[in-house]
This record gives C-alpha cells, structure tokens and sequence, in this order.
C-alpha cells in the first residue's frame, strides 16, 4: 500500500470514527433546543422544569459548592466501583471453576442483588455514620457486584466446545486453558457488565447520599435545594450526576477498545 494510500485510509477511518458520534451529538443539541423554546413559548415555570439556560447559570453561580459535592460523590462512586467489580469478578471465576462455589456464591449474589438501597441506605449509614464515604461505597459494591458476576460466570463457561477439545488435545491444564481461553472469551462480557455498573455506581452512590453525608454532597444537595424550592440549582446538581455516568462510561469504553482491539475491528468489518 502506497503513502496516499495509507493516508486516504486513515482518514476514512477517521471519519468514520467521527461519523458515529455526529447523530447523538445533533440529536443532543436539537433536544436541547427544543427544551429551551418550549418552555419559553409555553411559559413553564422553572418549579416545574427550568430551561437549560437557567440550570447552565446556576451551575456556574454556584460551581465552587457544586465542585466540592462533585468530587465527592465521584470518589464514593468509583471507589464502590472498584470494591464491588473486584469482587465480582474473583467471584465469578470461582463460580465457573468449581460447582461447589458456583451452588453456594450465586444465590447468596441474587439475594444481595435484591436488596433496596432505599432499605440498605439508612443501614449502612447506622454502620459507619453520616459523613463517611464508606456506606455509600458498600452501596455501590453490592450494586455492582452482581452484573459483574453473572457476566464473568457466563463468559467463562459459555466457551466453544471445540475450542476446549482443541485444549485437551494440547494436553493442556485447566489453569492454561482459563488463562489461554476463558479470560479471553470472558472479556467481552465482562467488559459490558462494567459498562453496566458504571451508570449504577452514580446512582447507588447519589440515591445513597439522600440518607446522609456532607452538605455538599451532590444527593445532600439535591435534597436541599428542592426542599427550599431552589430547582434551578437542584437541577444543575442532576446534571453533574449524569455528566459523571456518561465520563466514567466513556471511560469503560476507550479502555474495551483498547484492550480488546480484534473485538472492535471484527464489529466494524460485521457494520459493512
């Protein structure tokens, strides 16, 4: 292949790769549009929804407060992240390898999985107080422990049976075979069920800071600023929430990518 070549090729590539966000972000720009005019035209008081244009002052007006709560609430969220993906994922591998784990660990996992914030928050807060981090972390890992463990179980077992008759005819061991075959089988999976748990981590770690935590903490907030009828600020609070979600999702996705770059280019060559 020539240098124009390559070069032509790359910026299809590109393209393509810019192609693919252009109809979220125009979509995300008309919503906002019609948002704004609609709530103009129709006289909407901002107690019911404020325009984006008002939510966008009060996030900048009170952005020194609104920072603090931020940091946070994103601290409890990733640290739960973390906590519950770990232990998901050592679960889950314990549960494809032994029948014996898989019997006991799983149904202890559903039941957790059960479990009502609303129900567990007050608990965990009577645990280790209002003003630590680490009720709403507990949270966040008994959220996120569960998709991340029927994931990993599913892609280590749900393995080609010919690939694990290739195995043993290498005379291969079951540790090679889960290092060689299972792990990389299981990524995918696994992979989706982080994407899964980064929106729930926001949410168990939010919903959680309802119950208790520093003023400043972006559920606190929130609670307090609908309380005293501020919903302007409230709302700029929810959409910090939901800006966090979308960044440490996009962050799953650019680490899968990069991590996993035969799974990308077998779906774009499935797009064609």
């Amino acid at each position: 292949m020539t240098a124009s070549a390559a070069d032509r090729s790359s910026a299809a590539s590109r393209w393509a790769a810019g192609a693919d966000w252009l109809p979220p972000a125009v979509l995300f720009v008309v919503v906002l549009l019609g948002w704004e005019v609609s709530l103009l035209v129709l006289g909407v008081q901002s107690f019911l929804l404020p325009r984006p244009t008002t939510i966008a002052s009060s996030l900048i007006d009170e952005w020194p407060t609104l920072a603090k709560g931020i940091v946070f609430t994103a601290t409890e969220a990733i640290g739960g992240l973390v906590v519950g993906v770990t232990i998901g994922t050592l679960t889950g591998i314990a549960a494809a390898r032994w029948a014996t784990a898989r019997e006991s660990l799983v149904p202890v996992a559903v039941a957790a999985s059960t479990i009502p914030i609303i129900a567990f928050a007050p608990i965990t807060i009577n645990w280790f107080g209002p003003e630590s981090v680490l009720p709403r972390i507990t949270i966040v890992a008994v959220m996120t422990f569960f998709p991340v463990l029927v994931n990993t179980i599913r892609g280590l077992t749900e393995v080609s049976p010919s690939s694990l008759e290739l195995m043993r005819s290498y005379a291969s061991t079951d540790t090679q075979t889960l290092r060689a075959l299972r792990i990389p089988n299981a990524l995918p999976y696994w992979f989706t069920a982080l994407r899964i748990a980064t929106t729930l981590s926001v949410i168990g770690a939010v919903v959680g800071e309802f119950f208790g935590g520093p003023l400043y903490s972006l559920g606190i907030y929130i609670t307090l600023e609908t309380g005293h009828s501020r919903y302007p600020t409230a709302w700029a609070a929810i959409v910090l929430a939901c800006m966090l979600g979308i960044v440490l999702y996009l962050l799953v996705v650019v680490v899968e990518r990069l991590a996993l770059p035969w799974l990308t280019a077998r779906e774009m060559a499935a797009e064609r």
